[in-house]
């Protein structure tokens, strides 16, 4: 007998759902993805209802703290534009003075003040208009031969239904896509998944003594990693600490892994937290003890979740592969361009990263038709859950590409709102790219150059 069988059901009373809202653009996640997608939407002026989570928006940065962005450009000139780098901008603004100045002109790995960018996005939100709910799910989707009628929300307030002309899965994990019973893939080829990290931040720290040893200690600590593991006093699989700093005291940690995570599991994020929150205390004692400038840090923060690099992925009408990554691929209805590489964190403690660069100046095209789940006509997905293999997943799901997505994404949901439309499919992509590039956005020379 397998486990549905095991499983005992109940049936709930049919009931009448009160419809709460009706939009342009409903907007399902809080993350840079979702925040791109609202922004774009609403300031090309749809009415947009965002609904995230958490009570905050920010996604991974704010959520799991994840100490840094990845880099905007393509080591020659940023190709991450438009919303995501005005984002990235306002942030170092309204960082402390010796902040900017060690940060000013960089684009890549930049150090994240959660509590600022949580007040920004709010900020800009409000600017642009769009309606928000905080503390919100998605509970099922309302769909009728590939179309997406309402989409159930749960939250105090009670059950509730959203109705709109376009949806956009920002949820990261293609939640909405999942309840409308759209075709996903997940992981690799036996459904084995890149291991989470709880990421977290340090006080009390002392930066100049710190650099004064990293010779030493080795480029992010790889060689007293190694040296701590062989003594058996550090237990971590992968040598290496990505450290941020945000001023001479204060650092986020993005140290360890944590295996066997499906963050689309509330069982596997609970073990996650739980186990994350231990490694992280074990690897603080370990810092204090052998790291000079470490000795009285004070850990003043972990991740509300454990931080999550890969769960489901759409089948969308095109699949984006790492022979497109690899051979700098563009593509007719280009949204978005990458020059992140592919970052593939080991499945388990005895297999490898795979890393896979691409040269300086050179990026890919991300496809419009990449965002649109198969068989689904009103529904645009946009960060790490897009059609892609599982290579390039590791290569577009990184943050500032999601923010270049959401745009996209969110600009054609009013585009095609505004004209009565519902099937995402019946735009013209041409119409989408010239607005794209007006609002800043990088899609390559070709486009760009024309334009």
């Amino acid at each position: 007998m397998n486990n549905q069988q095991q499983k005992e059901f109940l049936h709930l009373p049919e009931r009448q759902i009160p419809v709460s809202k009706e939009v342009d653009v409903l907007v399902c996640g809080g993350g840079p993805a979702g925040v791109g997608a609202a922004l774009a939407a609403a300031r090309n002026g749809a009415s947009v209802l965002l609904i995230e989570q958490r009570g905050y928006l920010g996604g991974m940065a704010t959520v799991a703290n994840v100490p840094a962005f990845c880099p905007y450009t393509d080591h020659v000139k940023p190709v991450i534009r438009g919303i995501g780098l005005e984002i990235l901008e306002d942030m170092k603004a309204r960082m402390e003075a010796g902040f900017q100045e060690e940060w000013k002109g960089e684009l890549d790995w930049v150090p994240i003040h959660a509590e600022i960018l949580k007040l920004l996005l709010d900020e800009k939100m409000q600017e642009a208009k769009v309606s928000i709910l905080y503390h919100t799910f998605i509970g099922d989707v309302l769909e009728e031969n590939g179309v997406v009628n309402a989409v159930i929300i749960h939250n105090k307030t009670g059950t509730q239904a959203v109705k709109a002309k376009i949806y956009i899965d920002a949820t990261s994990d293609a939640d909405l896509v999942y309840h409308a019973g759209g075709q996903l893939v997940q992981g690799g080829d036996e459904g084995e998944m890149q291991p989470g990290t709880m990421c977290f931040m340090l006080h009390n720290l002392d930066r100049n003594r710190f650099l004064a040893r990293v010779d030493e200690y080795g480029v992010d600590l790889k060689h007293a990693i190694n040296k701590a593991k062989s003594e058996g006093k550090l237990n971590v699989v992968r040598d290496w600490a990505g450290i941020s700093w945000l001023n001479d005291q204060t650092a986020g940690f993005n140290f360890g892994h944590i295996f066997g995570i499906d963050g689309s599991k509330a069982e596997d994020l609970t073990h996650g937290a739980i186990a994350g929150r231990a490694l992280v205390h074990h690897i603080t004692d370990w810092l204090r003890e052998n790291i000079a400038g470490f000795e009285h840090a004070f850990l003043s923060l972990t991740g509300e979740q454990i931080g999550i690099r890969e769960t489901r992925r759409i089948v969308g009408d095109y699949i984006l592969t790492s022979d497109d990554f690899q051979s700098c691929r563009s593509f007719a209805d280009d949204i978005a361009r990458n020059a992140y590489y592919i970052d593939l964190h080991m499945a388990n403690a005895q297999s490898g990263m795979t890393m896979v660069h691409l040269p300086p100046g050179q990026s890919h095209g991300i496809p419009y038709r990449s965002l649109l789940p198969v068989g689904i006509e009103n529904v645009i997905t946009a960060g790490k859950c897009i059609s892609t293999d599982r290579a390039t997943q590791g290569a577009t799901r990184v943050m500032p590409n999601c923010f270049a997505m959401g745009e996209a994404a969110g600009t054609a949901g009013a585009i095609l709102s505004s004209k009565g439309l519902n099937r995402t499919r019946s735009i013209d992509i041409k119409e989408l790219q010239q607005q794209l590039v007006r609002q800043g956005a990088w899609l390559g020379e070709d486009i760009n150059g024309a334009q």
